[in-house]
């Protein structure tokens, strides 16, 4: 599996390169352009998860931990952590991005029977992996609800209701806008609150920063994976960069291509590192996390979990075109419901893994790649905009504005 990983991240990074060389100048315009702070609002709350706000307390000790893991000897778990996370592999969402914005609607490949199955089957699974991942965690943040260790009915009602919650919310796309915009906000005031509650220091903050730049110095390191746990996240990066780009390529709004990939290159990163840098000192100086601050970190995951579902739950209803208008909202709300908690089950009893999702986004790249080549290639040499009514459409908008 990690040959065809490893296989994948190469391509991946070529085509990047190809793309911002060969279309570097592009308007891009989605079919719903937004204002380019909600864009990078949408694009950072949908892009990323409870993991964010979960896993890195609990990954500190297991990065320093050299002896066990000299594979992570040459930097620091701060800066392993934001590699994980952070800058070069928010490229995978810039090709999807790009790609769904600029290419498909010429190539028309995810429009082909077998091809939209798959894609909708990797996005269905990725949305119970991500409800998995916040039942899994709960009782390391929770423990007063349980042993710290054990999930108890309580954990299962909490992820039962978040679920709810996302279908809910993916019934209207104003309620997607907003959550975005409201986790943005709330992910920003947990940073600010946990600062000011460790009282860090200016210069000490700028003292941890700098550990983040040994990332930058080493980052052809994190290219291909180091061991098999940061393979999971790149699959797991993989499983979910096909249906993020499909999402948030409806919104971009007017950028050239290589300011779409600055953008996702630079302003999710900045965040990720104050987020780290302050999650790090906590870590260092064993401060307690417990109570106000793991209950603030918990309902800021859960929001991050709502607006990601909601984002993935309508765009995979829409492709199946199983949307309120056809299956009227209480059809539509159970269905869901249902299938998303039978799989997040499965998740938690190992009958799924989020490895085969990211290893069949993979096999769609390729796929995909050998369709352009084999059937598309004259209509994709003469892309030179976005397709010819988004401009149109656009032009008309800012100019009436």
């Amino acid at each position: 599996m990690n040959f065809l990983l490893s296989a994948g991240i190469i391509f991946t990074l070529l085509s990047v390169i190809y793309c911002l060389v060969r279309w570097g100048n592009v308007q891009c315009i989605g079919v719903t352009p937004v204002k380019t702070f909600t864009f990078i609002a949408i694009l950072f709350t949908s892009g990323l998860d409870v993991g964010l706000i979960m896993f890195p307390l609990t990954e500190f000790a297991g990065y320093g931990d050299t002896v066990a893991s000299p594979e992570y000897a040459f930097t620091n778990p701060l800066a392993v952590e934001f590699g994980f996370w952070g800058f070069m592999i928010w490229g995978f969402y810039f090709l999807t991005c790009f790609y769904f914005c600029i290419i498909e609607p010429r190539v028309k490949f995810f429009e082909i029977p077998l091809v939209k199955l798959l894609n909708n089957v990797v996005i269905v699974g990725t949305c119970a992996f991500t409800a998995y991942l916040l039942l899994s965690n709960l009782p390391w943040y929770l423990p007063s609800f349980g042993d710290g260790e054990s999930i108890v009915l309580t954990f299962y009602v909490i992820v039962f209701v978040v679920i709810l919650a996302a279908v809910f919310s993916s019934t209207d796309i104003r309620y997607v806008k907003f959550l975005s915009l409201t986790s943005t906000w709330l992910f920003l005031a947990l940073i600010a609150g946990m600062w000011i509650g460790a009282k860090i220091a200016p210069d000490v903050f700028v003292s941890q920063l700098s550990l983040i730049g040994n990332y930058f110095g080493n980052i052809h390191r994190f290219v291909l994976p180091l061991n098999d746990y940061h393979a999971f996240y790149l699959f797991w990066w993989f499983a979910w960069s096909i249906m993020i780009g499909q999402f948030t390529s409806r919104f971009v709004g007017g950028l050239r291509t290589w300011q779409v990939l600055a953008a996702l290159l630079v302003f999710p990163s900045i965040p990720l590192a104050i987020w780290f840098v302050v999650l790090h000192y906590y870590h260092s100086n064993e401060l307690a996390t417990d109570g106000f601050i793991a209950i603030s970190m918990v309902v800021v995951g859960i929001t991050f979990v709502v607006n990601s579902l909601d984002s993935l739950i309508r765009l995979y209803t829409d492709n199946l075109n199983l949307t309120t208008q056809k299956l009227g909202k209480p059809a539509y709300i159970i269905g869901n419901l249902l299938v998303l908690c039978a799989l997040t089950l499965l998740f938690k009893l190992d009958f799924l893994q989020i490895q085969w999702v990211g290893a069949l986004v993979i096999g769609l790249y390729f796929a995909c790649f050998i369709y352009i080549l084999t059937q598309k290639r004259a209509e994709v040499a003469a892309i030179d905009s976005s397709p010819e009514g988004r401009v149109l459409d656009f032009d008309k908008i800012t100019h009436e504005h």
